[in-house]
């Protein structure tokens, strides 16, 4: 479950003389076990910011942030990586890897990291690669060498290939084609039926309507000089 309540954000703008530039206040939603809800809103209206604050990447200045009952505000970074390794997935909006990984290697790790057999790994993640249209002659190469569309169904395979309790959506079926785009919203569809809760953007109206439940327009989470 991913649980938000009356959180706030706030950033010092250091080489402006110590400026308090608000981004967020009050932001609260729910997302429960086999539910996948979408956060709306204009581009810039902090959708991309609470998505990094319950990732971990931001740190939430006011109120709560809980994923699967571990209270991220104030936690302490190993507690971070833990909870990444063990209860919450994320697929962003670009993949970053370290050069000269191959594709397959990439996929694997977070079944390595749960200390999953190598050789079952691998063969989890060749498996993987290939539901999503990725040729096994690639598997061998780095991906940062692959075309955006590529690089992004790795991304989605790496995301996927392990079953986390909560996982966050960053544009999933951008840079996809219809075929694939097809592929990622059944892999969303079997994620649900498992119980995973699921925070993600979805600019596509189409995929939206096809796999939320609910949509939550962030415009209501800006601060208010912002949002009068």
């Amino acid at each position: 479950m991913i649980e938000v309540r009356d959180a706030g954000k706030q950033f010092v703008l250091h080489n402006q003389g110590g400026t308090v530039l608000p981004v967020m206040e009050g932001a609260s939603l729910r997302v429960g076990p086999g539910e996948c809800v979408a956060l709306t809103g204009a581009s810039g209206v902090g959708k991309s910011t609470l998505m990094r604050m319950i990732w971990g990447n931001y740190r939430c200045d006011a109120g709560s942030i809980r994923v699967d009952g571990v209270e991220l505000r104030n936690a302490a970074p190993r507690d971070v990586l833990a909870l990444r390794r063990d209860r919450l997935g994320y697929v962003s909006q670009f993949l970053r890897v370290i050069p000269r990984v191959p594709a397959l290697d990439v996929v694997a790790e977070p079944l390595l990291v749960q200390g999953m057999e190598e050789a079952e790994a691998r063969l989890q993640a060749g498996a993987m690669l290939a539901k999503l249209n990725i040729p096994q002659r690639l598997w061998g190469l780095s991906p940062t060498t692959f075309s955006g569309g590529e690089q992004q169904r790795v991304n989605i395979a790496r995301g996927f290939i392990h079953p986390w309790p909560a996982m966050l959506l960053d544009e999933p079926t951008a840079s996809l084609d219809a075929a694939n785009r097809a592929i990622v919203l059944d892999l969303i569809t079997d994620a649900k039926r498992r119980g995973a809760a699921i925070l993600g953007i979805f600019h596509d109206a189409d995929a939206r309507a096809a796999v939320c439940d609910r949509e939550v327009d962030v415009q209501g989470f800006a601060p208010k000089e912002r949002a009068a």
